[in-house]
């Protein structure tokens, strides 16, 4: 069985969910896991984020439930409300970050969410990737690199493959059947449950 963990950097919810999937990762380190960036702000929704008036409502529950900080960078970027979330530039930069290190695409994730909530950076700056890498131990170069030559359209088209609409999803797949585990917010507990429902 393998775990197949869609999400968007860009998602609020999926930054909240970034501690269960460590904790779920660090319990089945038997489980491969695949990470997939969805597009949640493409196209007509690529617009100043001042228009999209629920995000500090919508940010402070994701604190009550999950216990994830927003960074005072973070708040500053929201308060202005001009930044721009492009969910593509996201996954080509979630993608280049897999390809250096696919075996730890789950810390990375977290780790580029934590650049935008907590510190407040563009996922469309080569510069927010170098941090990114050197934060992770990971050749700065090489994932510089690799953002020239990976596309976001191919985690899209996996998502929409998947049947996946909203982030962050989490399933399982035993070769025969996708399961879906999670999606939303989940424990870590209760995604141990739901695993453990599907292992004889």
């Amino acid at each position: 069985m393998r775990l197949i963990y869609v999400f968007d950097a860009y998602c609020g919810w999926s930054y909240g969910f970034a501690r269960t999937m460590a904790d779920v990762a660090h319990r089945h380190p038997d489980l491969p896991v695949e990470v997939v960036s969805g597009g949640l702000f493409l196209g007509g929704r690529r617009v100043p984020i001042r228009q999209f008036g629920y995000v500090q409502g919508a940010n402070a529950e994701i604190t009550r439930q999950t216990g994830a900080p927003f960074g005072e960078s973070y708040e500053r970027l929201i308060a202005d409300g001009e930044f721009v979330m492009d969910s593509e530039a996201a996954a080509r930069g979630m993608a280049a970050l897999r390809e250096v290190a696919p075996d730890r695409a789950v810390r990375l994730a977290a780790l580029l969410q934590e650049a935008f909530y907590l510190d407040g950076l563009s996922l469309s700056e080569v510069s927010t990737y170098r941090m990114v890498a050197r934060r992770a131990g990971l050749d700065e170069d090489a994932v510089e690199a690799a953002l020239d030559g990976v596309p976001a359209a191919a985690d899209f088209q996996r998502a929409r493959e998947l049947g996946v609409t909203g982030y962050p999803t989490l399933l399982a797949d035993d070769g025969e059947q996708v399961v879906t585990l999670v999606a939303g917010n989940a424990s870590a507990d209760e995604v141990e449950r739901r695993i453990g429902a599907l292992v004889p």
